[in-house]
């Protein structure tokens, strides 16, 4: 029993990846959660007009965290509109027949920081006063897999397809199938296209299932062409295929693609969507527009919640085709090491 246990810590500790992954995996994840989830510096951005409001309320918001836009009595009274043109404003505060009013685009930490602050101007002068909330997108009331059930589709199809494909692609080379078939006259670039080919139609078949499923099954609710979103999904698991297939190169066994996850992977999370990134601190935000999953997410959020089609998603669109590109031409020249043709 005791001659099995060393032999256990002997393999362990002449792993490195294995080590890294017990040791400074975990201590980094929680460092990039502490970072992205403590205190933020965002200032919310709040639009109103002055002249119609009361200035007591107006002097007390300039004297909280916030920043002030001005908006005229055309953009006051179509609130919706210019929401739709201003993403960068977190509330529009304002008053109609049913009193005061506050309008944002949907609910998000960005959202709630910016009602946090009206709230807070507002009980200061009248605590009795009632203000409506209203959002453009979702409802006031809708539950967190509602509002966030597009981020966990883009998580969950290139999570999956990431781990089948990284590990396929390992089990092939370990069992000396991919050098025997780079013996044949085959060309490395249609080794790549037609793995990726192969693994695509099961994307294929995994993103038509799962947007049908949460859709028509778990009630996700779906304001644009759900055309769109199987095709987004789609480019996002060849893509997720694509990302397996380039981590497997430093990969010797199986377990050691797993041991890519905390890495490759999960801070990808953070950057779909369920954090705005322009609330992450120190511009940490922007690490987000390298990450595939960015892109993905964002595209079926327009979709889904925005209502949106090709004319909004287009450039999320040619970020995933880049990425495929990028990675099919990467992993085209890491097979020069298995053969050189």
């Amino acid at each position: 029993m005791m001659a099995l246990a060393k032999r256990v810590i002997r393999q362990i500790v002449g792993d490195k990846r294995a080590v890294a992954l017990i040791v400074l995996a975990p201590m980094l994840i929680f460092t990039l959660l502490s970072i992205l989830l403590g205190d933020t510096e965002y200032t919310p951005i709040i639009a109103l007009d002055k002249d119609v409001l009361p200035p007591a309320l107006v002097n007390t918001l300039e004297e909280q965290n916030v920043i002030l836009e001005s908006i005229t009595i055309s953009e006051h009274f179509n609130t919706e509109n210019f929401l739709l043109e201003h993403r960068n404003i977190d509330a529009v505060l304002f008053f109609s027949e049913m009193g005061m009013e506050i309008g944002m685009y949907e609910s998000s930490t960005k959202s709630a920081a910016a009602l946090r602050v009206i709230q807070n101007a507002t009980v200061a002068l009248n605590p009795a006063a009632n203000i409506e909330v209203t959002f453009i997108i979702g409802e006031v009331n809708e539950t967190i897999f509602d509002s966030m059930g597009f981020a966990f589709l883009s998580i969950i199809s290139f999570f999956l397809i990431f781990i089948v494909s990284g590990m396929a692609l390992v089990r092939e080379r370990s069992a000396g199938t991919l050098e025997r078939l780079l013996m044949t006259p085959i060309t490395r670039r249609s080794v790549v296209v037609g793995y990726t080919l192969g693994y695509g139609l099961f994307a294929v078949i995994q993103a038509v299932i799962l947007v049908l499923f949460s859709i028509f099954v778990l009630g996700v609710n779906s304001q644009g062409n759900v055309a769109w979103v199987i095709l987004i999904m789609l480019l996002l698991a060849i893509t997720a295929v694509s990302f397996g297939k380039f981590i497997s190169i430093f990969a010797h066994t199986e377990f050691q693609v797993v041991q890519f996850i905390p890495i490759a992977i999960i801070p990808q999370v953070f950057f779909s969507g369920i954090i705005p990134l322009d609330t992450f601190p120190n511009h940490l935000g922007n690490l987000g527009y390298i990450m595939p999953i960015f892109y993905g997410s964002s595209a079926i959020r327009e979709v889904m919640r925005g209502g949106n089609g090709l004319s909004v998603i287009w450039s999320y669109l040619l970020a995933l085709l880049g990425y495929i590109f990028v990675l099919s031409l990467l992993n085209t020249l890491a097979l020069k090491k298995y053969r050189k043709l």
